[in-house]
């Protein structure tokens, strides 16, 4: 494992110093429940899909913004089934959703490059709304708006329209 410098080491602990800072109570447990679904299933770093199980698992109002309930049990499905067998062929990988370049995000310790790239988006997300703390909906429109990310991929194995998703929670936020 290449070492890291100690500006690069000041960066991500920056970083995560900002996107800690910018989320809500309700958010920061979400991502704490992500960390654990991570370290339980046996991952070096929480990705975009832990976060999406752990958002889903816990925020009625993330819920609320899926086309029905059967679509919300489809994704949660697919994310069980990810814990034990379907997400293999991504354990010992790094998530890079292509979205960005993954040297312009620099590494934060037990964080894929694309899930630090989502939780700056959700916290850029509620500043635009003119909030100080970010929320579920900011975290799901950030999850679905970056079409590479395995949240989207277990999204659109689940049947959800990652583009429609996006769009209803813009109507429930007024646009943002």
């Amino acid at each position: 494992m290449p070492e890291q410098s100690d500006s690069t080491v000041v960066s991500a602990v920056s970083i995560r110093a900002d996107i800690d800072a910018g989320l809500s109570a309700e958010l920061a447990a979400v991502v704490s429940g992500a960390r654990r679904r991570a370290h339980r299933d046996g991952d070096r770093q929480i990705d975009t899909a832990h976060l999406l199980h752990s958002l889903l698992e816990s925020d009625p109002e993330v819920r609320a913004a899926f086309d029905g309930g059967p679509q919300v049990a489809r994704v949660l499905g697919y994310l069980v089934q990810r814990s034990i067998g379907y997400g293999l062929r991504w354990q010992g990988t790094v998530e890079d959703s292509g979205s960005v370049p993954v040297v312009a995000t620099p590494a934060v310790p037990g964080w894929s490059p694309s899930a630090v790239t989502v939780m700056e988006g959700t916290v850029e997300r509620a500043r635009r709304r003119g909030e100080p703390r970010a929320g579920g909906l900011d975290l799901l429109d950030a999850l679905a708006s970056d079409r590479a990310c395995r949240a989207v991929n277990v999204l659109e194995r689940a049947g959800v329209d990652a583009r429609a998703l996006t769009s209803r929670i813009a109507d429930a936020s007024h646009g943002v």
